[in-house]
């Protein structure tokens, strides 16, 4: 189920079902906290498409999870080379983008679910950050904390970004869906598992979202 592979900072980790069957499935995981919150959502996910008889990797990008290569250094861009390497190595069919995920996908059909733009992504961050700091009796403000991050980078939620991401995520916004179609949260069922205060599963959007991409892929 741990697999390695050649990311450029060195060897990655990936989860993999992998059992060599024709249909091969990309899963580009959600980023920061909202990854944090659905890690185990993704990987049940790829139970479910195992149990379908369809493969399904999701690597570590550089700087996340067990990755050696320091977050900090990372930029939207490499992150996106390294979609595509991942793709390469693992011989994907198909890409399943979460959340954030859309901006870096590689040119492969597939499915974006619940697509969010980098700049959607960074907004929330400052707010949680903000929100953070007013608990505990500091004024932190959106353009102060933007130009900071601009300049030297910046710790939000605990994940410190180097000021070339924070720029990139500024002005990253949802690009076209183009080889994959679009999967909104209303055709999964409930509030989506990143709204919630801690990490938390629910098997029926999982059972949902496998639904979908199996039937589809298999039809």
């Amino acid at each position: 189920m741990i697999a390695a592979w050649p990311g450029a900072a060195g060897e990655e980790l990936a989860i993999a079902f992998d059992k060599a069957r024709p249909r091969r499935v990309l899963v580009l995981p959600a980023w920061f906290d909202e990854g944090n919150k659905l890690r185990h959502f993704a990987v049940e996910v790829m139970r479910r498409l195992d149990g379908s008889g369809i493969d399904s990797f999701v690597p570590d990008l550089p700087g996340c999870n067990e990755s050696p290569a320091p977050l900090h250094e990372q930029t939207l861009e490499g992150w996106r080379s390294e979609a595509t390497e991942a793709a390469s190595y693992f011989a994907a069919t198909h890409v399943l983008a979460i959340r954030a995920a859309a901006a870096i996908v590689p040119d492969l059909p597939g499915w974006r679910y619940a697509p969010q733009a980098g700049s959607s992504q960074l907004r929330s961050l400052l707010r949680a950050r903000i929100l953070s700091a007013r608990e505990a009796g500091r004024e932190e403000d959106r353009d102060t904390l933007l130009a900071e991050g601009h300049e030297r980078g910046l710790e939000l939620a605990g994940y410190y970004l180097g000021p070339a991401m924070v720029a990139a995520l500024a002005d990253s916004g949802l690009p076209g869906a183009g080889r994959q179609r679009d999967i909104a949260q209303s055709d999964i069922g409930g509030p989506g598992l990143w709204l919630r205060a801690e990490p938390d599963h629910d098997h029926r959007q999982a059972d949902a979202l496998a639904a979908i991409v199996s039937m589809e892929l298999l039809a």
